[in-house]
């Protein structure tokens, strides 16, 4: 059996810089893989088969029964394969738990059938699954530029340590649509948000939380019902900001200490906000 991790991230800058003539955004965003992981395990097979430990997950719902799909056709290489996937990251939340699970299929077929492609290749497979999958080939910190596809290692981020909620609100069908339909012109940005981030990440300078930047903020404590009542228990409990996850709804903090994270996370787990706790990861190659 193989098994490979699948990391979930956080936007640390999320500009939307215009809307593009394909009908999908143009942003610019540095992207933090974090160890809160799936796990996906491979044994060769005479058919194609799924499971998960996480009873609502649906195969024919998610990118890695497409992605098992399309590397054989890509690649010519029919063999089946049993594909089980341990969820530990929750779904539909913002955390981008499916990208990174269709980025390591790409990654664990690759293996499992020792065809030794190399990134690039399982790239061009990448940009056509999702506009994030194409930045868990690679994890750690990173600038997305174009629609998701393109991708630009950075400087890895001083390790921290991240404190999520997941708040009780409802997940809304196509939210990432929703928000970005609610965006106007004046939530479009130029990108210098996010170059000010990286000229400061190059410099090595300590991470400053006012850097961090996300601009569906402007919009999802609307969309997402009880949202902002989340956001606000969280900053009284004690985080000094609080940033929405992707499309959300998890919030985040980032703090130096893990003292003080063990201590954020109690108090929310206190507060039923459903806390997890993490830590910054620096490439993908070192999670397996």
């Amino acid at each position: 059996m193989l098994t490979v991790s699948a990391p979930a991230k956080i936007n640390l800058t999320l500009e939307v810089l215009s809307r593009r003539s394909d009908g999908f955004h143009e942003i610019r965003s540095v992207i933090q893989t974090i160890d809160l992981c799936d796990r996906l395990h491979f044994e060769s097979a005479e058919e194609i088969t799924f499971t998960s430990d996480m009873q609502e997950w649906d195969a024919g719902q998610s990118l890695v029964s497409r992605a098992v799909t399309l590397f054989r056709e890509a690649t010519g290489c029919f063999k089946g394969v049993a594909v089980r996937v341990e969820k530990r990251i929750p779904l539909m939340f913002g955390l981008g738990g499916d990208s990174s699970d269709a980025a390591a299929v790409l990654r664990g077929l690759n293996r499992l059938w020792e065809l030794n492609l190399p990134r690039e290749k399982l790239q061009e497979m990448a940009v056509r699954l999702g506009s994030d999958v194409s930045f868990f080939l690679y994890g750690g910190t990173a600038l997305v530029e174009g629609r998701g596809e393109l991708v630009t290692p950075l400087r890895s981020l001083p390790r921290m340590w991240v404190v999520l909620a997941v708040p009780p609100v409802k997940v809304l069908p196509d939210k990432t649509k929703q928000l970005y339909d609610s965006l106007t012109t004046n939530h479009y940005t130029d990108g210098r948000i996010t170059q000010k981030f990286i000229d400061e990440l190059k410099a090595g300078k300590v991470l400053n939380p006012s850097l961090l930047f996300n601009t569906f903020e402007n919009v999802a404590f609307s969309v997402f019902d009880g949202l902002d009542v989340a956001r606000e228990h969280f900053l009284k409990l004690g985080a000094a900001d609080v940033h929405l996850a992707g499309s959300g709804p998890v919030l985040f903090t980032m703090v130096e200490d893990k003292t003080r994270a063990e201590e954020l996370y109690a108090l929310l787990d206190n507060q039923r906000l459903n806390p997890i706790m993490a830590e910054t990861l620096s490439d993908i190659e070192n999670i397996g």
